[in-house]
């Protein structure tokens, strides 16, 4: 297959796309833009909303926004939208905080839930470390012991002593999917409960929590669903079992009267548990505003450009690349498949370096990965056989340099290492 032919086929691809008019909702430029798994592009919506917000609502009404532009209530109202991207009927999600702090309020109220007798917590293996710092300080408060185990085998691990399991729905790094309805139908068949990490899968696939009977789950908005950098996370809590979520970090927002300014705490009904403190307002009204652009596009849709982009990514970098330079780490099969890819490349640092220098923008994890996060929303098959074709030119200039073949070339990773955000 010739270098033309790629890029014919990327064009016939983007032509057919029926989710190519969406682009036109982000600020975008010639770059190729492959880290919104990090942080996702700016919808064109967020300034002018901004814009209102602060010379409008804060700057005109000031204390009257609260009720008038909805303030008090933008957790919920927000919470709600992202419910629909993530399968939950409304009342379910509040939006607030970050995923750091949803994960210590599900785990430890997970924990509750499950019932003295129950003394483990079984964390992803693989985890994205700040999980697993979280889980260790839960089972201190808690006085449960804390247990790794690969994601894979969750299902096979949980037992009698299981109080909860917490997952990754994607992997951060290598970019693989586990299995949610298993995993959590394990979980249940054992009595414990199952917190459900969606850093990675919000926005890039279905997640369908109430159709798999999810008890808690947790992500971030910056990423796929294009919140903005530090953008607030969202927490999830089946409907059942929100009468007995018992918050660990219970603040006023989420007492029953929160203005009768009692000392004692009785919480509010429904998702509201869920809320702490005062709400960061403009964040979450820039999310507020993210969130249009998906008025009108189906996840479904989304899953399927996102599989076909990444097979077509996959392929032109077999076609560019020198054999045996690079490997991907990132499973072959749709079904254990995000929306990124992880290559696995010796100098990955300095790779990433040169290619962000050439306009092909991703990130690294340390010592040897490349990730490249495609958003469908706004990702076009060019832009997928342009970063595979730069790729290869940016490992033969590497190559050159050092006096080596493929796979010969060494450096220290020195690129950009902070890409998760604000977790």
């Amino acid at each position: 297959m010739s270098d033309d032919s790629l890029r014919e086929r990327a064009e016939r691809l983007d032509a057919a796309d029926g989710l190519a008019k969406i682009r036109d909702r982000f600020v975008l430029d010639d770059t190729v833009y492959l880290d919104g798994n990090s942080l996702g592009a700016l919808p064109a919506t967020v300034a002018p909303r901004l814009r209102d917000v602060i010379e409008r609502e804060w700057g005109s009404l000031r204390i009257r926004s609260w009720d008038e532009s909805g303030w008090w209530t933008a957790p919920e109202r927000i919470g709600d939208r992202i419910g629909a991207l993530i399968g939950a009927a409304p009342g379910q999600v509040v939006a607030g905080d970050s995923t750091s702090v949803n994960v210590f309020k599900a785990v430890v109220a997970a924990v509750r839930m499950a019932g003295e007798e129950r003394t483990e917590i079984l964390v992803d293996a693989a985890t994205f470390p700040t999980d697993g710092y979280l889980a260790e300080s839960a089972a201190r408060l808690t006085g449960r012991t804390v247990r790794s185990v690969a994601a894979g085998a969750m299902a096979d691990a949980v037992g009698e002593r299981t109080a909860v399991v917490l997952v990754n729905h994607v992997d951060y790094r290598t970019g693989r999917l586990h299995d949610l309805p298993a995993t959590t139908a394990a979980a249940h068949a054992a009595g414990a409960l199952v917190v459900w990490d969606l850093c990675h899968s919000a926005g890039a696939l279905p997640v369908d929590l109430d159709a798999h009977g999810v008890d808690l789950a947790v992500g971030c908005s910056y990423k796929y669903l294009n919140g903005g950098p530090g953008a607030p996370a969202y927490l999830y809590v089946r409907r059942d079992l929100q009468p007995r979520f018992d918050s660990p970090l219970p603040g006023w927002n989420s007492h029953a009267d929160p203005f009768g300014m009692s000392s004692d705490y009785h919480p509010a009904d429904g998702s509201v548990r869920g809320r702490v403190g005062t709400p960061d307002i403009l964040s979450l009204l820039a999310l507020d505003a993210a969130l249009d652009a998906w008025d009108g596009v189906a996840v479904a849709d989304v899953r399927a450009k996102s599989l076909a982009l990444t097979d077509f990514f996959l392929e032109c970098v077999e076609h560019h690349v020198p054999s045996g330079r690079v490997s991907s780490i990132t499973p072959a099969p749709h079904e254990e498949r995000g929306s990124q890819v992880a290559l696995c490349c010796d100098d990955a640092g300095e790779v990433m370096r040169r290619l962000t220098a050439r306009g092909v923008v991703g990130d690294h994890r340390r010592p040897d990965v490349l990730r490249f996060g495609f958003t469908p929303l706004y990702t076009r098959f060019a832009d997928a056989e342009r970063a595979a074709r730069v790729l290869a030119d940016v490992l033969r200039e590497v190559d050159e340099e050092a006096g080596t073949g493929p796979g010969g070339a060494a450096g220290a990773p020195t690129g950009d290492d902070t890409g998760e955000g604000n977790r």
